[in-house]
C-alpha cells in the first residue's frame, strides 16, 4: 500500500480516500463506507429481484382474475387490489423501520410479497376470486418495499450524494421490469406442466424472487434510520458515554457516538403530514411525488386501451409500454446526478414540464384524424421520464426537508397516498376515457400538474433551508404525536 502511494503519489491516492469516505456514510454503519457500499450492492440485488418478483405477477394479473372469476369486467380488480395493497401496508411497513431498522421490514415486506403470490396460487386451485384479490394485496407488499428500497439508499450516503444513491436503486428496477414480462410464457409452460392454471405459472417466479430479495436484504448491516431509537437491551441502560454494546438494533450495529446521542422518539404518521402541511419545502416534495404518481398511472394504464381502440396490436401496445418503463427507470441515475447538482426542486420542476410536453403530445394525437404510433410511443416515453425526475427529486427534496424524527413516518405516508391516489385515479379514468377519450384522459392528468407547479414556485421563493426541521423537533420533543414504547 505505501509502495502504491508511493507510485501514484499520495496527494492523489488520498484524494481518492477521501471522496470515497464522504460518499458514504460510515457513522450508522459497522465497518464504515466499505460496508455501506455492500450494503448498497445488497439493496441493488434485491430491488433486480423485487422487480422480478412485482412484474412477473402483474402481467398476467388481469388475466387470471378474469380466469378466475369468469367474466372480463372483474379483470382489472387484481391489479387494484394490488396497488391498494402496496399503498395500506406502506405505513406500517415504515413504522416496523423506524422501530426495528430497515432490515426487518425490507425483509418482511418481502416476504409478505411471496406469501401473497402463494395465496394467489392457492386461489387459483381453489377458483375463489375474493382469495385471489386477498392474495394480490399481500402482492402488493413487493412494490412498497421496492419503493421503500430508496430511501435506505439514502441513509448510506452522505446528503449531498443521497440522490444519486437512490437513482442507482431505482435504476436496478429496469432489469427486472423488463425480464419479469418475458418470464410469463416459461410461467405459463410451467403452470400447465405441473397441473396449474397456466397463467398462474408467472406467480410461481414472483414467490421464488421476492423470497431471494428477501434473503438479501436479511443480511444487511444498517443501523436504525437517523432519528429513530435503538432498542435498549434487556437490563442495560442508556446513559451518556454508555458503549454501543449496550443499545441492541436488530438493523445493524450502532457506533459508540450514536449510542450515547439523544434518540427522540419517532412522531406518528398524523403528525408528520401536519408536519409537512407547515413547510413549503415538505408540502412541495409530498405533492411530486403524489402527483407524479397519479399523473403517470392515470393516462399509462388507459393507453392500451385507447390504441386498441385505434385498431393497434397487442405487439405495438407492448412496444409503446416498453418504451414508457425505460423512461421510468433506465434514466434514473442522470436525474439522480442532477438533484446532487441542480438540486431536487429544479429536477421536480424538469419532471413536470416533461409531464406537460407528454400531454400536450397526447392530446394532439388524440385530435388528430389518425392515430400515429411514434407520436404516442415519445409521449409515454415523456410521460416516464416526467415520472423518474418527479420521483426521484420529490423523494430527495422529502428526506432533506424535514428532521430525522418525521421522517420515516413521512416517508411511508406518502408512498401509502402515492399508490392510494394513483389507484382512485386509475378507476375514474376509465369512464373519463369511455366520456371524452384519450383527449380527456390526458387534460384530466394535465389538471393534476396546476397545484405541482404552485407550490414548487412558492417553495422556490422561500429559499433553500429546509424549513420542517425546527417544527419536526419540537413535535418529536414535545410529546405532541409522538408514538409510545
Amino acid at each position: 500500500m505505501c509502495g502504491a502511494r508511493y507510485f501514484f503519489g499520495g496527494s492523489a491516492v488520498h484524494s481518492l480516500e477521501s471522496r470515497e469516505s464522504t460518499y458514504f456514510r460510515s457513522a450508522p454503519i459497522a465497518g464504515g463506507h466499505m460496508s455501506a457500499r455492500a450494503n448498497q450492492a445488497r439493496l441493488i440485488v434485491a430491488q433486480l429481484l423485487g422487480g422480478v418478483g412485482i412484474a412477473s405477477g402483474v402481467a398476467v394479473g388481469g388475466l387470471l382474475a378474469e380466469r378466475v372469476a369468469g367474466n372480463t369486467q372483474s379483470a382489472g380488480f387484481a391489479q387494484t387490489a394490488a396497488v391498494i395493497g402496496a399503498g395500506v401496508l406502506a405505513i406500517p411497513l415504515a413504522r416496523l423501520a423506524a422501530r426495528r431498522g430497515r432490515r426487518a421490514s425490507l425483509t418482511l415486506g418481502f416476504g409478505l410479497g411471496a406469501v401473497g403470490a402463494v395465496v394467489v396460487l392457492a386461489a387459483v386451485i381453489g377458483q375463489q376470486f375474493w382469495l385471489l384479490l386477498a392474495g394480490m394485496m399481500l402482492f402488493g407488499s413487493g412494490t412498497a418495499t421496492n419503493l421503500q428500497s430508496r430511501y435506505a439508499a439514502t441513509e448510506l450516503v452522505e446528503p449531498r450524494h443521497q440522490a444519486r444513491a437512490m437513482s442507482i436503486v431505482l435504476w436496478a428496477t429496469t432489469v427486472g421490469s423488463v425480464a419479469g414480462p418475458n418470464l410469463s410464457e416459461p410461467g405459463n409452460n410451467l403452470g400447465s406442466a405441473i397441473g396449474l392454471e397456466p397463467f398462474a405459472g408467472p406467480y410461481l417466479f414472483s414467490v421464488v424472487a421476492f423470497l431471494l430479495a428477501a434473503l438479501v436484504v436479511a443480511t444487511l448491516r444498517m443501523g436504525l434510520p437517523p432519528g429513530s431509537r435503538p432498542r435498549r437491551a434487556r437490563g442495560a441502560s442508556v446513559t451518556a458515554g454508555v458503549d454501543a454494546t449496550a443499545v441492541v438494533a436488530d438493523a445493524g450495529a450502532v457506533s459508540g457516538a450514536d449510542a450515547g446521542a439523544e434518540h427522540p422518539k419517532p412522531v406518528t404518521v398524523l403528525a408528520a403530514l401536519r408536519i409537512a402541511a407547515r413547510d413549503r419545502h415538505a408540502l412541495f416534495a409530498l405533492v411530486a411525488i403524489v402527483a407524479g404518481q397519479m399523473m403517470m398511472v392515470s393516462v399509462m394504464v388507459m393507453t392500451p386501451v385507447s390504441m386498441s381502440h385505434d385498431g393497434m396490436s397487442l405487439e405495438l401496445v407492448g412496444l409503446v409500454i416498453s418504451v414508457h418503463i425505460l423512461g421510468m427507470y433506465a434514466a434514473s441515475p442522470l436525474f439522480g446526478a442532477l438533484s446532487d447538482r441542480i438540486g431536487p426542486k429544479a429536477v421536480v420542476l424538469l419532471g413536470a414540464l416533461l409531464f406537460v410536453t407528454a400531454f400536450t403530445l397526447g392530446a394532439m394525437d388524440a385530435t388528430a384524424p389518425h392515430s400515429d404510433m411514434g407520436r404516442i410511443m415519445v409521449s409515454l416515453g415523456l410521460l416516464g421520464l416526467g415520472w423518474s425526475a418527479s420521483i426521484i427529486g420529490g423523494s430527495t427534496l422529502l428526506t432533506q426537508s424535514v428532521s430525522p424524527s418525521a421522517r420515516v413516518p413521512l416517508q411511508g405516508a406518502v408512498d401509502a397516498m402515492m399508490n392510494l391516489g394513483a389507484a382512485a385515479l386509475a378507476a375514474v379514468a376509465g369512464p373519463v376515457l369511455a366520456w371524452g377519450g384519450f383527449l380527456a384522459v390526458n387534460v384530466m392528468a394535465a389538471c393534476i400538474l396546476a397545484p405541482l407547479i404552485v407550490l414548487g414556485v412558492r417553495s422556490l421563493a422561500a429559499g433553500v433551508r429546509p424549513g420542517g426541521q425546527r417544527d419536526a423537533v419540537s413535535a418529536s420533543t414535545s410529546g405532541d404525536g409522538v408514538e409510545g414504547d
